[in-house]
């Protein structure tokens, strides 16, 4: 006891030091790393590095293969300031994987696995090599077959003598794999000496090969053959995430062979890929998941391709995404701790304490990446390392578990100055100070030492439990802690306030849709405590501002929390909660709330059966929404009909009970879909989702073409016309029309057929057909399965000749400087062929072109007619046609005729009015005409009341008028003069008050 003891003050102490002098376990700030060394170095020493801190200062030893390298009995090892040191190195004692382990009185680390490898390279065994003979145009390999060593290699060959060297193109390549040379197709440009240069990476060393003879044979030239690939990446190639990734492929070939890359699963291969010289070579730089999957090499000439396949995977060390950190835990408490790593393949987990792996026990539970640690002693303290590794590599995560032990400590965990608990129920008073060990617990009320019995009772973490509370409870209480470390109090009250009671509690309703409600929900409660209603429907929270529409709370009193629903909706059934709490009590009271309404929408509407005319509908009834549903309507739309309408069905009235039904009525070969509506005491559902789309089948047309009609045309026609039947109406497919005509009088009917269904006109052209001759005309239909009916016969004209002869006696006369009157004679009945319907007057003015002339129609027998709107002293030349369907017949002569001059443009000036009796005496000035204006003949006066808008006129041939006008009414009068030429300017408008007696 006296040693943790000590223990525990050394430690406190420890924690005390300024931050310069923590005391800590070993960290490492170096670990070594792979070395290669070449066995020729002139520097005859190997170091790995690893350089740690700690307080205390922590001790170093070194592991080869998993054994502790012994300083004193090699003299060739040595560590200094905590790195290895290997004087005179040896490729059999020394090559293996070393570990540098770090230990203080906190515990053990140990570094990662760093590899020592020599690197060298051996001379060529054999002095000589076979001379080798090809044919020219053939391929060739020369076989390098490097001496013993270790470290990369790479590969070059010499060209008869130094410094010539095989320079790498399209047709000769050496492999930086094998380091063999290839020669696609052989030229008598290549016979001489080739020898293999292998170097070293690591050391530098380079050896030469012996030299191969190259000679060509005398039996003729090699044909050209397709492509023989030699040089091929492995089937499977596995490369490190961030690596630069090279394949090759080089093949042999007559005539030399391109070589190209792409991917066989279609993708493209990366941007980044770069393809050497004769794309014999491709590298592939910083390598990721994505650039993975199936490549392919295509050799390829005029004689064939060759390719070459293989898979390019993916892999990665692992990488740390969560490591652990230094953890301080009081006695008896728990740790959890978790490394999670990244990798390729996944990393596995394990764990080491003090350098030495850790095994699950009964309190040490390691899973995956996780270690957890429970009721935690002394002895647990210490170094901990999870390690995360696979195949190509390891990584290590250190932290430090330190374990504190502390006396009962109240500061930051005093009890509740007042806990306040409703008579009747329990409470729980936490006592939880920081201490480590667990302390034991005692309780007092007052002074008095408290003991268990059925009622209270101590729980294990040091809470005191009270059931049953009466207003007796009530008082002050200590809770005191003792562990071996020191002894700690904490005080407060328990106040017992009377429960809360509901008194009036909501109760289920059966409601109708539109209704408005208020469910109740009163209680009694301590009026010492702050009270809260809230209310939940279906669970959830009723939120006022948003949902006030519908719910209100109502109930003025600090007891009554009631409820109010406004215009009630289906959605609005369900469970109706009222929360009411205080802060020492919180009770609830439910209520159902069921909502009558119109019917839900129906299911499943279905068309079972169909024929030309009706259809067979079922269907699922929807929710009735507590409600019988009494009635069901049905409802069709087609592409033809304005929304949704009611149709006839047998029955005709369906009942709630019935689910299927016949829609009658229907037109043939129209896509109808339906949809039903239920109907209940209360109103109409929502209808239902249509049903599919369907077409009746095909019948004998029955509806004919209306209004059948025609005449008009062009000469020798009979022009026929009609409305189209509409497409609703034409009970089928391949509708047209069958159109039907003979001469009046006459029995046999003439027939043609028009297919289109859009068709309404048809011209029968003949030139025997006598002009505007009676026919009778009738139209009838047909479709797939059949003709159908004609219309009602009707009398139509055939086309008529226009007049063949002019209207004579033509003769136009000015009216005035803007009119003038034109008057002719019909042309005589026995020299015109074609009826006239009227009459077309041309004119223009002098100045004009007679085809820009404007033209004025009569209708019917008039031989005369005025044109307005003309020139005054203008010259116009006019001429008349005789007009009928067929169109105008030849013109008339031409007649001149001049319109007069323009009336006088100066108005009356000098308007005088004086007034006598009942009359009113106008005089004004003489208006006197311009050269090319028509002489004044006279004056019009034009007076109305100023209430009406009908007016007078007088005309006089003076400068002076006299008006009897009526007592008490005002008057406007006008004056202007007039001519030959029509009517002049009119003076302003003259207000006369009304004349008093």
């Amino acid at each position: 006891m006296r040693l943790l003891w000590e223990l525990l003050v050394l430690q406190s102490f420890m924690l005390c030091l300024a931050d310069d002098n923590m005391l800590h376990g070993p960290i490492f700030i170096q670990e070594p790393n792979n070395v290669i060394f070449p066995l020729d170095s002139e520097e005859r020493k190997v170091k790995l590095n690893c350089e740690v801190k700690g307080n205390p200062k922590p001790t170093i030893r070194w592991r080869l293969n998993g054994t502790d390298v012994d300083i004193g009995m090699d003299y060739r090892y040595s560590i200094v300031e905590g790195s290895l040191l290997i004087n005179n190195p040896n490729k059999t004692q020394d090559t293996g994987t070393y570990q540098c382990i770090a230990t203080n009185s906190f515990g053990t680390t140990v570094s990662r696995e760093a590899k020592l490898q020599f690197a060298y390279l051996e001379n060529f065994k054999t002095r000589t090599r076979s001379t080798v003979s090809v044919r020219q145009g053939q391929g060739m390999v020369l076989l390098c077959g490097p001496p013993p060593h270790s470290g990369e290699l790479i590969y070059a060959w010499i060209f008869n003598e130094y410094p010539s060297f095989v320079q790498q193109d399209n047709r000769r390549f050496v492999s930086q794999e094998t380091g063999n040379l290839y020669i696609a197709k052989v030229e008598t440009s290549d016979v001489g000496n080739y020898t293999c240069v292998v170097t070293n990476t690591v050391t530098n060393n380079k050896v030469l090969g012996p030299p191969t003879p190259l000679i060509l044979r005398n039996d003729g030239v090699m044909g050209e053959y397709e492509p023989k690939i030699e040089v091929q990446f492995p089937e499977t190639v596995s490369s490190a995430k961030g690596t630069t990734v090279k394949l090759e492929c080089f093949a042999l070939g007559n005539p030399v062979p391109t070589i190209s890359w792409r991917r066989a699963d279609g993708k493209q291969i990366p941007r980044k890929a770069r393809r050497h010289k004769s794309s014999g070579v491709l590298e592939i730089l910083n390598f990721q998941q994505e650039d993975a999957g199936p490549y392919e090499c295509v050799a390829e000439n005029v004689r064939g391709k060759n390719v070459a396949r293989g898979q390019l995977t993916f892999y990665a060390q692992p990488n740390w995404i969560q490591k652990t950190s230094d953890t301080r835990v009081a006695i008896e408490e728990s740790i959890f701790w978790e490394c999670k790593a990244s990798g390729r393949p996944k990393p596995s987990y394990s764990w080491l304490k003090d350098g030495e792996p850790l095994m699950p026990q009964d309190r040490i539970q390691i899973e995956h990446g996780a270690l957890r640690i429970t009721n935690i002693s002394l002895a647990d303290a210490g170094m901990y390392q999870c390690i995360a590794e696979n195949r190509h590599g390891t990584i290590f995560s250190s932290a430090e578990l330190s374990v504190i032990a502390v006396g009962p400590d109240f500061s930051k965990t005093l009890l509740k100055k007042v806990t306040l608990v409703k008579a009747g129920g329990e409470v729980t008073i936490e006592c939880k100070p920081k201490a480590s060990p667990r302390p034991t617990y005692t309780w007092k009320k007052g002074r008095e030492i408290l003991r268990e019995n059925e009622r209270i009772t101590v729980l294990e973490d040091g809470s005191l439990r009270i059931v049953n509370v009466t207003k007796s409870d009530a008082g002050s209480y200590t809770c005191i802690a003792t562990n071996h470390f020191g002894t700690a109090s904490s005080t407060g009250s328990l106040v017992v306030k009377d429960p809360t009671r509901v008194m009036v509690p909501p109760f289920s309703m059966d409601v109708t849709v539109g209704e408005s409600i208020v469910l109740p929900c009163q209680v009694s409660h301590d009026h010492s405590l702050d009270i809260m209603f809230t209310w939940s429907f279906n669970g959830h929270l009723i939120d006022f501002e948003k949902d006030g529409d519908h719910f209100e709370r109502v109930g003025g009193q600090d007891s009554a929390g009631d409820l109010m629903i406004r215009s009630i909706q289906l959605k609005h059934a369900g469970k109706y909660v009222c929360t009411v709490q205080t802060s020492v009590d919180k009770l609830s009271a439910a209520a159902d709330l069921i909502v009558r309404g119109p019917p839900g929408p129906p299911e499943a509407v279905t068309i079972d059966e169909i024929t030309d005319t009706t259809a067979q509908l079922s269907w699922r009834p929807g929710a009735d929404n507590h409600s019988p549903i009494t009635m069901y309507v049905i409802q069709t739309r087609t592409p033809f009909s304005v929304g949704w309408q009611a149709v006839n069905t047998v029955p005709e009235i369906i009942d709630g009970r019935t689910f299927t039904a016949t829609v009658v009525g229907l037109n043939p070969w129209v896509e109808y879909e339906f949809r039903v509506v239920a109907a209940n005491l209360i109103g109409i559902g929502e209808p239902s989702r249509p049903s599919e789309k369907r077409r009746t089948e095909e019948a004998l047309p029955e509806v004919t073409p209306a209004n059948v009609s025609g005449g008009g045309g062009s000469k020798s026609e009979l022009v026929i016309t009609w409305e189209t039947v509409p497409e609703e109406l034409q009970n089928g497919g391949g509708f047209g029309y069958v159109v039907a005509f003979r001469p009046f009088g006459t029995v046999s009917w003439m027939q043609t057929v028009v297919a289109s269904p859009d068709a309404s006109r048809y011209v029968f052209r003949n030139e025997s057909l006598p002009p505007f001759s009676r026919y009778e005309v009738k139209v009838g239909v047909y479709n797939n399965k059949g003709e159908g009916s004609f219309s009602p016969v009707t009398v139509v004209y055939s086309a008529e000749e226009e007049p063949n002869r002019a209207p004579t006696s033509v003769f136009a006369r000015s009216l005035s400087a803007s009119d003038i009157e034109v008057s002719w004679a019909p042309p005589r009945e026995n020299q015109s062929k074609g009826r006239i319907q009227g009459y077309e007057v041309r004119y223009w003015k002098h100045d004009e072109k007679e085809e820009n002339a404007k033209k004025v129609r009569t209708i019917g027998n008039w031989t005369s007619t005025k044109i307005a709107n003309l020139r005054g002293s203008a010259l116009y030349h006019l001429a008349v046609k005789a007009y009928n369907t067929a169109g105008t017949g030849p013109s008339s002569a031409t007649v001149n005729v001049t319109t007069k001059k323009p009336p006088p443009s100066q108005p009356p000036g000098n308007i005088i009015w004086n007034s006598s009796d009942s009359k009113i005496i106008l005089t004004w000035d003489q208006v006197k005409a311009l050269d090319n204006e028509s002489e004044v003949r006279g004056y019009k006066v034009l007076y109305r009341w100023n209430r009406q808008s009908s007016t007078s006129v007088i005309e006089t041939n003076k400068t002076s008028v006299e008006l009897s006008l009526p007592f008490d009414e005002d008057y406007i009068i006008e004056i202007k003069p007039f001519s030959d030429g029509g009517d002049g300017s009119s003076s302003e408008q003259i207000r006369i008050p009304k004349i008093t007696r």
